[in-house]
């Protein structure tokens, strides 16, 4: 298992961004609720700026190289949780069966809800974001985004889309759902970056 727990002395002294409280629970937090899905329907998808638009099956999706990471996880409601241990693909595998074009430089992620949020290429091909569906060593639940979420640890939790079902790779910068609506486009915790 990888530990990233580290990675908050990029930018700051303190492992616990200021304004922000640890927490042992997880708590639930969505736009509208939890959707359901129906594994044999249910699809992970890739297009836009791409040599190969693809489409997996949760199976399919589920036998791509993975690994276990440590990772904190900071919600832009104030609280923390350290030290989760979270299994799945690392973005830079879905980069390189897709073939992103040069030109790419931005990525939207697209979940069951219609929920949408935003991220640079660059953010995005850090080792710690991955499309996780495993949670301490257990199916990741519904509520907490199952059957596959996005984890950034290097950003405020709104920044990793809950039930994704694709990865849209753009040439130019569009916002997401949150990020429309005022919140923060950059989303970095330790500078308290939660409304744009």
């Amino acid at each position: 298992m990888k530990d990233v727990t580290d990675l908050y002395q990029s930018y700051s002294d303190d492992r616990l961004p200021p304004g922000q409280r640890e927490t042992d629970r997880f708590p639930v937090l969505s736009k509208s609720g939890t959707p359901s899905w129906n594994p044999s329907e249910w699809a992970f998808e890739v297009w836009g700026a791409v040599e190969e638009q693809f489409s997996l099956s949760y199976d399919e999706f589920c036998e791509l190289p993975s690994e276990t990471q440590l990772q904190d996880f900071h919600c832009v409601t104030g609280w923390s949780k350290f030290d989760c241990q979270f299994t799945g693909v690392r973005f830079e595998t879905i980069t390189e069966r897709a073939e992103v074009a040069d030109d790419a430089v931005h990525v939207m992620f697209h979940a069951l809800d219609g929920y949408t949020t935003d991220l640079t290429l660059e953010e995005c091909m850090r080792e710690e974001v991955l499309f996780v569906y495993e949670y301490d060593g257990e199916e990741l639940p519904a509520d907490h985004g199952g059957p596959l979420r996005v984890v950034t640890p290097h950003k405020y939790a709104y920044k990793g889309a809950k039930w994704v079902t694709g990865v849209e790779f753009l040439t130019e910068h569009e916002l997401g759902y949150w990020e429309r609506r005022g919140y923060s486009d950059t989303a970095n915790p330790w500078n308290e970056e939660r409304y744009s």
